[in-house]
């Protein structure tokens, strides 16, 4: 009944841009609710942990994360589009209203006062006929805070785009964390009641359809019709965000807490081609194959935190990380181990964090598919089933292995420190899949990739064409790596 008021109302001063305004600001109420959720890390990772006894299709749904973050973010990016034009036909319609004085309703609406004292109770918000709309805009709650909500979303759209984050990443890292002011501003946009509607007591008084045909006799004493009050609406926004955000401080104060904790760097090992292995230490660390943790070094930045995939096996009593230098912050860190008389520089780790990479134990046959520094998940994955098959594990549903073609450009194996040599180059991939296919024909087929987007898309399409449409015969599902 409230929201019919509203618009009724507020009809009279615009036209259906009302209705646009307000459904946009409702799509983005509920996108800005699951925008923080997908980049909940640990959340995710205990969500994988409870559902490693449920179907491949719902476990692979959190491997997505990254990609759901990506659209929710295009919703609200289209919302906010939305939102903004239709205020502007609002607010043009705003200033005419005010402006007429042709003693329509919907001047005589404008001209309601905005004195509390006197007993104003106004709907429309320009309160005189020479106020601009950019007057409104920075002088109002509500459009100063959308004008700061839509600053930060542009700066963190733009920051995001593959090019930035690839050879800028710190303008990407430190850009993304206006989110705050976005989130700060969502909560508070609404405090200022810019949307007003009728209150009960005016309400019970006439009702506004039969009383906006009168308005002539509002102010008629044998009218039943009286001028009506208005009050501002509440605002909701915070409803929908406070849990997430509620849950994303939990969450990175769990980060904290864990990235405190003192982590000791056992072996260092400098590789050709600027790989730089770290082995490590720490109490209460526990992980899966597969896995990546986030890196900080204090000495060369305080906020910055990279994520890297762990190399070691969970058998083993250490865990290890390769570095590949690949940007500034890499280089320097590098660097900062390379110097022989120089103390070795602190390091703070936070995670592990769980990936698709930890299924491969799910899949009786593994293709494994590492592209440059992607190989670093298998180092770990090909450690731990050579650990499994030392100690006879009867457990391992994993039976076969096959190609894992590694784009290195050293003809030793840097990595796993096996004696099994490494394919080099790119496969065949029709090939690859025609004789896996043939070989087990009636096999679930794990296939997973740490590598380029242009690989991924390849890989993807074979897993479609080479999987069986008889569910009782090979099936072939892809993975992929996404930080």
């Amino acid at each position: 009944m409230g929201n019919c008021v509203v618009n009724h109302w507020f009809s009279v001063l615009f036209l259906s841009t009302l209705a646009c305004a307000r459904a946009s600001a409702l799509c983005l109420n509920f996108n800005s609710m699951l925008i923080l959720l997908p980049v909940c890390r640990s959340l995710l990772s205990f969500l994988r942990g409870t559902c490693s006894f449920c179907s491949r299709t719902l476990r692979k749904q959190l491997d997505h994360n990254l990609t759901f973050h990506k659209l929710v973010a295009y919703m609200i990016c289209l919302h906010t589009a939305i939102h903004i034009i239709a205020h502007l036909f609002n607010f043009d319609r705003y200033s005419r209203s005010r402006q007429a004085t042709d003693g329509s309703l919907a001047s005589i609406l404008s001209s309601l006062s905005h004195d509390e004292k006197k007993g104003g109770s106004w709907l429309n918000p320009i309160q005189f006929r020479n106020t601009t709309v950019e007057y409104v805009t920075f002088t109002s709650i509500a459009g100063l805070t959308g004008v700061i909500m839509t600053i930060a979303l542009i700066l963190m759209v733009t920051s995001a785009t593959e090019f930035i984050r690839r050879s800028y990443f710190e303008v990407f890292w430190y850009t993304h964390h206006l989110f705050i002011f976005y989130i700060l501003g969502l909560g508070i946009h609404g405090i200022g009641g810019i949307v007003r509607g009728q209150t009960e007591e005016s309400i019970n008084e006439g009702h506004p359809h039969k009383c906006a045909e009168s308005f002539e006799m509002w102010y008629d004493h044998d009218s039943h019709c009286r001028r009506p009050e208005f009050e501002g609406q509440p605002p909701e926004s915070w409803k929908w965000i406070l849990a997430p955000v509620i849950l994303y401080i939990c969450e990175r104060i769990l980060r904290f807490y864990r990235s405190q904790q003192k982590v000791v760097i056992t072996k260092v090992v400098m590789h050709p081609s600027k790989v730089l292995e770290l082995q490590m230490n720490k109490r209460g660390f526990s992980m899966e194959v597969g896995q990546y943790i986030f890196v900080n070094c204090p000495s060369i930045s305080l906020l910055e935190w990279h994520p890297f995939t762990l190399t070691s096996a969970p058998e083993e009593d250490f865990f290890s990380i390769h570095i590949r230098a690949a940007g500034d912050w890499t280089e320097n860190l590098i660097r900062a181990f390379e110097q022989q008389y120089s103390p070795i520089p602190r390091i703070e780790v936070d995670g592990p964090f769980g990936t698709a990479s930890e299924d491969v134990f799910q899949y009786e046959v593994a293709v494994l598919v590492g592209a440059g520094i992607g190989v670093t998940p298998f180092a770990s994955i090909l450690k731990s089933i050579w650990y499994k098959f030392q100690c006879a594990n009867h457990n391992l549903k994993t039976k076969k292995v096959g190609h894992a073609a590694l784009n290195f450009d050293k003809a030793t194996d840097i990595l796993t420190g096996l004696k099994q040599k490494t394919s080099f180059g790119r496969p065949m991939w029709d090939n690859e899949f025609s004789t896996i296919a043939t070989s087990h024909p009636k096999s679930v087929v794990g296939v997973f990739l740490c590598g380029p987007r242009t690989l991924a898309k390849s890989l993807r399409k074979c897993c479609h064409r080479y999987s069986s449409l008889d569910p009782r015969k090979v099936q072939f599902y892809f993975n992929k790596e996404n930080f």
